[in-house]
């Protein structure tokens, strides 16, 4: 029986930076559920893994703000799902459930809900100096959950070992 525990996992798998699995890069399990395996006494909840770091910062708002964003969550288990659901709210997210961590690929790297729309569009041109000061000044694009729905559920699953990352800079 699963503990209390309630494990969430950030990751995206990026075979370049991790090294190849096998499993993965055949489109097997996804890689939550391979942590879900290997960690089977926990109750784990893919999240925070579909916006970087800048924007889950910066685009943070209260409850009921018209500019709140929204992030993906999968899980194979409810009340875990719930935890995490709370925990987005408080720190200033809308959670739209994606399904169990079957269906947690819909939020990794190569797809539609993957980083790009929570960044504004970068001006062409820049430096490498200017593109990186413009990615920590600018503030993020809001996506309410409406959004994510629906750009999860246009999703298309392709093996991981073929995806790279999906900022405008890769």
């Amino acid at each position: 029986m699963p503990s209390e525990a309630v494990l969430i996992d950030t990751m995206n798998y990026y075979p370049d930076r991790d090294g190849r699995l096998a499993e993965l890069d055949a489109g097997g399990p996804t890689s939550s559920a391979l942590v879900q395996r290997h960690l089977a006494d926990s109750r784990v909840v893919k999240a925070f893994n579909s916006i970087d770091f800048r924007r889950l910062f910066l685009s943070a708002r209260p409850s009921g703000a018209p500019d709140r964003s929204a992030l993906p969550l999968a899980g194979d288990d409810a009340a875990a799902k719930a935890r995490v659901a709370e925990l987005l709210d408080v720190l200033g997210y809308d959670a739209v459930d994606i399904g169990t961590l079957a269906d947690s690929w819909r939020s990794e790297p190569g797809t539609p809900v993957h980083v790009q729309p929570y960044l504004a569009a970068q001006p062409e041109g820049l430096s490498q100096e200017e593109a990186q000061r413009w990615f920590f000044e600018t503030p993020g694009v809001p996506v309410p959950a409406d959004r994510v729905r629906e750009l999860t559920d246009a999703a298309v699953r392709r093996p991981a070992g073929e995806v790279r990352g999906t900022l405008a800079r890769d």
